[in-house]
């Protein structure tokens, strides 16, 4: 099977790239893998890309930025979308050849702007699978609106949690689209895990508002309060740099908090602590929470929309704890770091349950996906087996109406502002 994934720009950093690094190296060990890469702006990834699978840009932003199609406006990515900017002509005539030329079996989207190219521009004969790496209540009522047209012309769509698929289910009204679950995978270790003896408390991502490093960092003035050899390490870059590092210096936290920048791959790091903590108020997955998992970590984490709960058993393999309560994440972190015992069970079963997000589970879950939405295909039925009752389907034309009611309202405002310029 021939298989491309669509994203935004595989030379930049972020979740959605390693996670589409991650699916695109583990399906390469039974199929031929492509990426087409919408953007270029630089010569090589960010991060190592197996050889096995095949990179190329459709636009090279080092030689095109000023070309005058990119100068125009898309007009097929969706305007409501958070990329748009980016897009434009250019980019939907180069998206919209890439696909017509398109000799696989699947293409897969990796956002929702590319998810509506597939479902507008893909050839019939590929089966046009959208992943979502957000989630449904994330997205504006505009977008929502443009998605529900669009998405009921792909063959699959994928969420990273159940919890959102069913919001998909419920919310969108899809007829004949297989809605389905498809966590994030994470790399099989290379390294010993953590033996849970390091005084070290390990936290990573982007340093931007909602990841909460303020929170987790005047969470850990508690820890240090009592036992003063305990350290955290927060690794990423982001806006929230200078902030939080005047936090870690009003506290008086010099000799205990560490923001060390970002690091890839981050396995060498994860290691080298003996608890992963992530205090963000929303999380569509939660990706360092596996990769801390992975590598031998119980995860103190808050207890966000959507990811954590579904990844963590609170007090078996981490904890969970309300949002933005610094008291409560205080509280988990210091049962852990008090009872050496306890962090090095909890850290045994984190490394155990984290298996299912393995690339093998993951790999067998994405191909049955497409055997199942083939032979769906091919015998004419409904993709997902699935016939949504009375109250579902009004429940969704509810959802569908309220949206198209907003976007019709935030229309109009628009053309009465233009009207007063």
């Amino acid at each position: 099977m021939k298989i491309s994934f669509l994203i935004h720009n595989a030379y930049g950093i972020g979740g959605t790239i390693t996670t589409t690094f991650n699916l695109a190296q583990a399906l390469a060990e039974r199929h031929e893998v492509e990426i087409v890469s919408v953007l270029r702006h630089r010569e090589l990834p960010n991060f190592t890309l197996d050889p096995r699978v095949s990179l190329r840009p459709l636009v090279d932003l080092r030689q095109e930025k000023e070309h005058p199609l990119h100068l125009r406006p898309a007009r097929v990515f969706p305007r409501a979308e958070y990329r748009y900017g980016q897009y434009s002509e250019l980019t939907d005539e180069r998206i919209g050849e890439c696909l017509a030329a398109l000799d696989a079996d699947v293409v897969i989207g990796t956002r929702p702007g590319l998810n509506v190219h597939l479902a507008y521009q893909a050839p019939k004969h590929v089966l046009r699978v959208g992943q979502e790496h957000l989630t449904l209540d994330n997205h504006s009522p505009r977008l929502r609106h443009a998605l529900r047209r669009a998405y009921r012309r792909l063959d699959a769509l994928t969420t990273v949690t159940e919890a959102d698929a069913a919001a998909y289910r419920r919310k969108m009204r899809l007829p004949g689209v297989r809605v389905e679950a498809l966590p994030n995978s994470v790399p099989d270790p290379v390294l010993p895990p953590s033996d849970g003896d390091a005084k070290v408390v390990v936290a990573a991502g982007r340093l931007v508002p909602v990841k909460r490093y303020d929170l987790l960092i005047e969470a850990f003035a508690l820890v240090a309060a009592e036992h003063p050899d305990w350290r955290l390490r927060i690794y990423g870059k982001g806006e929230e740099h200078d902030r939080l590092r005047a936090l870690t210096a009003e506290l008086g936290l010099w000799n205990n908090v560490f923001l060390m920048g970002a690091a890839a791959p981050m396995e060498a790091e994860w290691v080298k602590g003996s608890i992963g903590a992530a205090a963000s108020n929303f999380e569509p997955f939660g990706m360092t929470i596996v990769e801390a998992m992975r590598c031998g970590l119980p995860v103190v984490s808050t207890d966000c929309p959507h990811g954590p709960r579904e990844i963590i058993q609170d007090g078996v393999d981490g904890r969970l704890v309300p949002v933005d309560d610094r008291d409560a994440l205080a509280a988990a972190l210091l049962e852990l770091v008090r009872d050496d015992e306890l962090r090095r069970r909890t850290g045994r079963a984190a490394l155990k349950n984290a298996q299912r997000y393995a690339p093998g589970p993951v790999v067998e879950q994405a191909e049955r996906l497409f055997a199942e939405a083939f032979a769906a295909r091919e015998g004419g039925r409904r993709a997902t087996g699935d016939r949504p009752g009375v109250r579902r389907v009004l429940a969704g034309r509810g959802f569908a109406a309220r949206d198209a009611a907003y976007t019709v309202a935030s229309g109009a405002l628009r053309v009465v502002r233009k009207g007063r310029r």
